[in-house]
């Protein structure tokens, strides 16, 4: 059932050969832009700027930018608590994000949502979630929602392959496999979860999407370091999704640089080998391989890299000024984005009672 795109380099698949330069280079200064985002992020923390947890989705930058870069109009994104890359991916601006981090009310969730919790659904950015494998079910929802509708999109569903041996994950496969529903499950396997290899977590090690066939899901693999690999798989499914409505797993394997939160000290030299952090960095890094294979193909130079870094580092730099100059949360906020019907002060927010009609 394995549908992994079998193109000998995926930068000949259809969808990546006919990128111009430019949009090349877009990838890049994407890339560049969420991890110069979460280096002062993760500088900001440790100067005790923010409080709550910090999910640094160092490491894993061409799997957000590879599956956005392909949204159209009626395709949506959830994922879990680790979401700052994909909220820059999809359109998000570092400023809202920052000051969301720093809890301030220019944030995108006003302050109230934190690194865990980004929302933006005018650009069909359905969240963070901080509850391991609960972003699956409301995945489903919106995957059953553009069937319902009868629209042409796909509902993206991020999750960690930790998530992956939660109950409500296996609920959803079987009801958007009985359902046909376009939803894509994309899993990003950082092997460790919240803390434990996935050698000590998974009975079946090589290859978690193929857990799948139990629901007759088709699914397939990639590789989640090459962002040509990335788009090359998540077009597949998204074709499944949009002209047949059914439902794709796709793991994409991939790799954290810094532990599972910020406060988990045990990742380096503890469950994990210094080491092999290292080699990871060195030989694996998403950002410097797709810069090596630009300037290779010419589209690129080393002085152009060096600018687009800068550039993406000042912009990070301002957000979190941005952030230290925006206001607090007034008192009265606390009242807030409880209720919908009370916000909008419709009748049931008036009255306290809901009517139905056919």
């Amino acid at each position: 059932m394995e549908t992994a795109v079998k193109a000998k380099d995926p930068a000949s698949a259809p969808i990546n050969a006919k990128l111009t330069k430019d949009e090349k280079i877009g990838f890049l200064r994407e890339m560049l832009r969420i991890r110069r985002f979460e280096q002062q992020a993760l500088k900001q923390y440790n100067g005790g700027k923010m409080g709550g947890f910090l999910h640094l989705y160092i490491g894993q930058e061409s799997v957000a930018v590879g599956t956005c870069s392909l949204l159209g109009d009626d395709d949506h994104v959830i994922t879990a608590y680790r979401d700052h890359g994909h909220a820059l991916a999809v359109g998000m601006s570092m400023n809202e994000c920052m000051a969301e981090l720093y809890g301030k009310a220019t944030g995108c969730a006003k302050g109230k949502g934190g690194s865990m919790h980004f929302f933006a659904p005018d650009k069909n950015y359905w969240g963070g979630h901080g509850i391991v494998g609960g972003q699956t079910p409301l995945g489903l929802g919106l995957a059953y929602a553009l069937k319902y509708k009868g629209l042409k999109g796909a509902a993206l569903c991020f999750l960690g392959d930790g998530a992956v041996d939660e109950g409500v994950f296996y609920e959803s496969l079987n009801m958007a496999a009985l359902f046909e529903l376009p939803g894509i499950v994309i899993m990003e396997n950082n092997k460790y979860s919240m803390g434990t290899s996935l050698e000590r977590s998974s009975v079946v090690r090589q290859c978690l999407a193929q857990r799948g066939e139990a629901f007759c899901i088709p699914w397939s693999q990639a590789d989640g370091e090459d962002l040509f690999a990335v788009r090359a798989a998540t077009q597949q499914a998204i074709e499944t999704a949009h002209n047949q409505s059914l439902p794709t797993i796709l793991e994409l394997d991939t790799y954290r640089y810094y532990g599972h939160s910020v406060s988990d000290a045990k990742h380096k030299g503890g469950y994990r080998p210094e080491e092999e952090i290292e080699n990871y960095k060195r030989n694996h890094d998403p950002i410097q391989l797709f810069k090596r294979r630009l300037i290779e193909e010419g589209a690129l130079t080393e002085e152009q890299f060096e600018e687009i870094s800068e550039a993406a580092k000042a912009e990070a730099e301002a957000s979190a000024q941005f952030a230290e100059e925006s206001p607090l949360p007034g008192d009265a906020s606390i009242f807030e984005d409880v209720y919908f019907e009370v916000d909008r002060q419709t009748e049931a927010g008036r009255t306290g009672k809901h009517f139905f009609h056919d």
